[in-house]
């Protein structure tokens, strides 16, 4: 006889726990468990038979795993949660009587808890946590845009605005930047980061409002994650490229809206050699004598320049270090039994002469202009990533390289109705003769393009291309400029010339023989498809019709596959294999097809509409 299991203590009963019993067992709040679960990563589970689950109650209720439950009553921050509730209660009591000196002690000793055991838990490696910085990214972002009440203080502010900053920073460093694209909801950027796509979303710059329905407390603990991740990121990104972080902030830039001009990229391999000179005092030395091989590298140090090219720091290295490097150029020798299978050995020189897969200098030969109506905290960020030159007039900010009277100014960006000036001086129309202005949607199209579009369609005051997605890679993905060519253009003009409709075009436009040339051959088509033999009179009939050979085979396959399918049953192969699925399988093959059907029917009436458009835009008016 088997053991018998008694109800409620073995199976789903024991495996899930409600998320009440959760919280009774932890002994904490419900804002506390919810903070807990938040920064462990845990998150209600359903189970396959809920009433098994909470042992016969069909109540509607959260689970949780009873593993993960028991995971969280030994995490450090569960104990100061519980210290700060008893520091929450006697500093009340302090303060209600009156007990000051009290109650300041107690707020010097006020219980803090550190996220690092957190981060090392759920992130094993670098490439896990660079994986998923997206949402933590987003969540800055936003927050650097919200106003400072009395549910967000304005250090949270200043400290996501600095985040944000230092992430664009490296951005621009790197040229990491490979997608834009210009939503409603705002901008949307994909960079590509120790091979991840890295996609985030930054609003405009709009009065922002926080909704009362909003749980704030519930997207702070999500900060407070990020916050603390994302400093461990930018510190292991930025000391891997060799600089110092956090980078220095300049206060009076940063106070005269310099933006990202207001942080400064400090070389951290400099200033360690440089700290490890001994100092002197006074014009007397230390008695520690100096090697020749610490004074030969801060020599290279202080001989490594940078170089203001694009808006971005090019670092130039002294000739002993390109010497060093060409020396240790791999040498290929041939092989002493094998003279002839020398193998080509790939090395870091021949690795960086490959064609790179994307354009990270696109804007390099061009040197930009903002608008005072465009954009500057996108558009900076965008042209630099590209090794672009850009400069701003004094009301969006200080820190511009040049001002508009530049003569190396090749592009202003621009976005409002052209309007010709009267008391336009000489100087002005030439300089205005010798830029190209065009609207910021050119920037976006030329880096999702990766190449330098035309600037015509773009010009001020033109109605603009469709701006596309470059998310969109699904496959049946519908494409407005799919197809849209100059020929395309002109044969629909000729063929309204000439009153060709598209029932017309089905028949092709031919004339009566013709339509009896192609009767006779289809004719013997189909008798040569039955009888082998008479695809030599098929053949004699394709060419007294003027057709060649490979358009006769062609059509001679497409009859063939058109009479094949005649004699096919009403059950096809797909009808078929659709009978031995299960019910499960055929619920969801179901729904993917009808997906399908409705994308292509989605597609079918945005052509339909594009066609339109196209027609009534050639109409004269």
């Amino acid at each position: 006889m088997g053991r018998l299991r008694q109800k409620g203590k073995a199976g789903a009963a024991k495996a899930y726990v409600t998320r009440s019993k959760a919280i009774k067992r932890l002994q904490c709040s419900l804002a506390d468990f919810r903070r807990l679960c938040i920064l462990k990563g845990i998150f209600p589970r359903e189970p396959r038979h809920r009433k098994r689950a909470n042992k016969g109650s069909s109540a509607p209720t959260s689970f949780y795993y009873a593993k993960d439950i028991a995971y969280l009553a030994h995490e450090p921050i569960l104990k100061k949660l519980r210290e700060h509730k008893a520091f929450a209660k006697k500093l009340a009591r302090a303060l209600g009587r009156g007990e000051w000196s009290s109650a300041k002690s107690l707020e010097d000793n006020k219980p803090v808890y550190r996220l690092d055991h957190i981060i090392k838990e759920r992130y094993p490696t670098f490439t896990d946590a660079v994986r998923d910085i997206d949402d933590g990214l987003c969540m800055i972002f936003l927050f650097a845009s919200l106003p400072s009440k009395d549910r967000i203080s304005a250090s949270l502010v200043e400290n996501c605005s600095r985040l944000a900053a230092e992430w664009q920073l490296y951005v621009m460093r790197t040229h990491s930047l490979r997608k834009v694209f210009l939503s409603i909801k705002g901008v949307y950027y994909q960079a590509e980061i120790m091979d991840q796509q890295v996609t985030w979303l930054v609003p405009y710059q709009f009065t922002q409002n926080i909704p009362s329905d909003v749980d704030v407390r519930v997207m702070l603990t999500f900060l407070e994650l990020y916050q603390t991740l994302l400093g461990f990121v930018f510190f292991k990104l930025y000391t891997d490229i060799g600089l110092v972080y956090p980078p220095p902030l300049d206060l009076s830039k940063q106070d005269a809206g310099a933006g990202i001009g207001a942080f400064t990229l400090e070389d951290s391999a400099r200033n360690s050699l440089l700290s490890t000179l001994p100092s002197t005092s006074n014009g007397q030395s230390h008695d520690k004598k100096v090697s020749s091989k610490a004074v030969r590298q801060t020599i290279e140090a202080l001989t490594r320049t940078s170089v203001l090219e694009g808006g971005n720091a090019v670092d130039v290295l002294p000739h002993s270090a390109e010497k060093e490097d060409q020396d240790e150029e791999f040498v290929l020798r041939p092989s002493a039994s094998h003279p002839e299978d020398a193998a080509n050995l790939p090395t870091l020189h021949s690795l960086s002469s490959f064609p790179q897969s994307y354009v990270t200098h696109l804007f390099a030969p061009y040197t930009f202009f903002l608008s005072r109506e465009t954009s500057r905290p996108i558009f900076e960020f965008i042209v630099r990533c590209f090794g672009g030159r850009i400069g701003w007039s004094d009301t969006s900010g200080s820190g511009s390289p040049f001002d508009e009277t530049d003569e190396a100014i090749t592009h202003v960006i621009i976005d409002r109705p052209s309007i010709r000036r009267l008391d336009e001086t000489e100087a002005e129309l030439s300089r205005r003769q010798q830029r190209k202005y065009v609207q910021p949607q050119w920037i976006v199209d030329c880096v999702n393009s990766g190449k330098i579009l035309l600037e015509e369609p773009y010009s001020q005051g033109k109605t603009l291309p469709p701006h596309l997605s470059p998310f969109g890679d699904r496959e049946g993905a519908y494409e407005p400029q799919a197809g849209i060519t100059e020929e395309d253009t002109n044969m629909d003009d000729e063929r309204e010339e000439n009153g060709i409709t598209e029932e017309d075009e089905s028949d092709g436009g031919k004339s009566e023989n013709e339509h009896s040339a192609d009767e006779s051959l289809a004719a013997a088509m189909k008798v040569a498809h039955s009888n082998p033999a008479a695809i030599r009179t098929a053949e004699l009939h394709a060419e007294a019709a003027g057709m060649d050979y490979g358009a006769f085979e062609r059509k001679l396959a497409k009859t063939s596959i058109k009479a094949t399918r005649v004699q096919e049953p009403a059950i096809g192969v797909e009808d078929m294999n659709k009978m031995m699925l299960s019910n499960k399988q055929r619920k969801l093959y179901e729904k993917i097809k009808y997906s399908e059907r409705k994308r292509q029917a989605e597609n079918a009436k945005l052509e339909q509409r594009r066609k339109q458009l196209r027609k009534a835009q050639r109409q004269p008016k």
